[in-house]
């Protein structure tokens, strides 16, 4: 009898996994345009409600950036039913948890309790989708919240600074340009009114999707959903223009020297495509996605990997360093590199160990083990990853919010199998070149 390779154990094992999910998944549209989608999970009564609304900071325009994140901090600020502040007692005195976040392509709102609460947070949701009440006073002391926000989590970090400018400069036309909290000015320039008018543009039924993930009867949930979000009234939306990314001929540099920076930092963008690209037929290959993703394994997935063991252990030029893509975006992204160079070893000469690597491709090209253990670590991954509920009702709103559609999720592990090392080697030499690339460098001020 021949013994199967873990690989094969687990990739069964997902198969199988997957095709009950499949079978598993509801999908719903009501009158309205609200798309609501239910996936049965019966190991726990619990369950996850979320609502996405497709609308992020690539959405935004210059003058207003950061009005997505700001209103995601008004929508927990009441309605008329709900006063500010009831939202949260509400969930909590359930025994349940809520937040939000925003991206570049959507804004979500969630919460996790009892699945006896299903009906609950569809009052909750629904209520605060057409009802928000955003009053000047609320929306002053709210404003200087998200500033603080910006103070703490990029302006007062050195490595995120690096990262936002980078792909500030990396982006020319591509709305990605944006930071998904806004430039510091956008918010101190923002009203009430921009925040109503952004409401009422983008926050309706027929931009929503409802994800719920538990131990709930979908036919049962889809009733809720016409008794709570039915009534609602469509949002008049008018999509924003396509703002594509220009090419680019020729590598992009910027340098920023902070005092408070404790160490050098890298940051290295080549323009990508995306999996939502191949899909609406924009001159990209649906395998390339896949294989990107694979060569992101390749070089940093795990300690194994080319450049953590050729570059950390190896030559010692990195104390850190990872690469990784975003091939579920809406638009073109990139492909990155984050290093921290090991003590004495220039950016210069880090940047260029991670180029060497990357031009050694062609004479090292994936041997057959290699891609193995990359492709058993994303089998493996995904597993795990689907055992959460709050992670598959994740993947269902990303997926659709971006416009790809959830069922992309149960296909993701057989096309990433059957990836090849030609097609690795050749996304390698078609994306990551020269012509492509921005480069940051992050320099503590003494390193002037």
């Amino acid at each position: 009898m021949r013994l199967l390779s873990l690989g094969a154990v687990l990739y069964c094992a997902l198969v199988c996994a997957s095709a009950a999910a499949a079978t598993r998944t509801h999908e719903y549209l009501l009158d309205n345009g609200l798309k609501l989608l239910v996936q049965e999970d019966h190991r726990a009564h619990v369950a996850v409600v979320q609502v996405w609304y497709r609308v992020g900071s690539s959405y935004e325009h210059d003058g207003i950036t950061g009005v997505s994140h700001a209103l995601e901090h008004m929508m927990f600020k009441g309605t008329p039913r709900y006063a500010a502040g009831k939202f949260a007692t509400t969930v909590a005195a359930h025994g349940g948890r809520q937040n939000a976040f925003t991206s570049n392509d959507y804004t979500a709102y969630y919460e996790e309790w009892s699945a006896d609460n299903v009906e609950l947070s569809f009052d909750l949701e629904a209520d605060r989708m057409r009802n928000l009440v955003i009053d000047e006073d609320t929306f002053k002391k709210e404003i200087n919240v998200v500033l603080e926000e910006r103070r703490l989590r990029t302006d007062d970090s050195p490595q995120s600074l690096a990262v936002e400018a980078s792909q500030a400069v990396a982006y020319m036309t591509s709305p990605y340009r944006y930071p998904v909290i806004g430039w510091e000015a956008d918010i101190k320039n923002m009203s009430a009114a921009d925040l109503r008018a952004w409401y009422q543009r983008w926050y309706g039924p027929n931009n929503a999707i409802v994800v719920v993930v538990g131990d709930v009867e979908p036919d049962a949930v889809h009733t809720l959903a016409k008794k709570y979000f039915g009534p609602l009234a469509k949002s008049d939306i008018a999509p924003p223009k396509d703002r594509p990314e220009v090419a680019q001929n020729g590598t992009k540099r910027v340098t920023l020297n902070s005092s408070k920076a404790r160490v050098p930092y890298l940051v290295m963008g080549y323009k990508a495509p995306t999996l939502a690209q191949a899909v609406r037929g924009e001159g990209v290959e649906e395998w390339e996605a896949y294989a990107l993703d694979v060569l992101a394994a390749m070089l940093t997935g795990d300690n194994s990997a080319r450049l953590r063991r050729e570059l950390v252990r190896g030559r010692e030029v990195a104390a850190e360093v990872s690469a990784g893509i975003e091939t579920a975006a809406r638009l073109g992204t990139l492909f990155t590199f984050n290093a921290v160079p090991a003590e004495g070893v220039s950016l210069e000469k880090l940047e260029q160990a991670i180029v060497e690597q990357l031009d050694g491709l062609a004479t090292h090209p994936p041997t057959a083990a290699e891609l193995e253990r990359i492709k058993t670590q994303v089998v493996a991954d995904t597993v795990f990853e689907r055992d959460s509920m709050m992670h598959e009702a994740m993947t269902i709103g990303a997926l659709e919010a971006v416009g790809l559609g959830w069922k992309y999720r149960d296909s993701y592990v057989e096309k990433i199998e059957a990836v090849s090392a030609e097609q690795v080697l050749a996304v390698a030499k078609k994306y990551l070149t020269p012509e492509s690339l921005t480069v940051a460098y992050l320099k503590p001020e003494q390193a002037r």
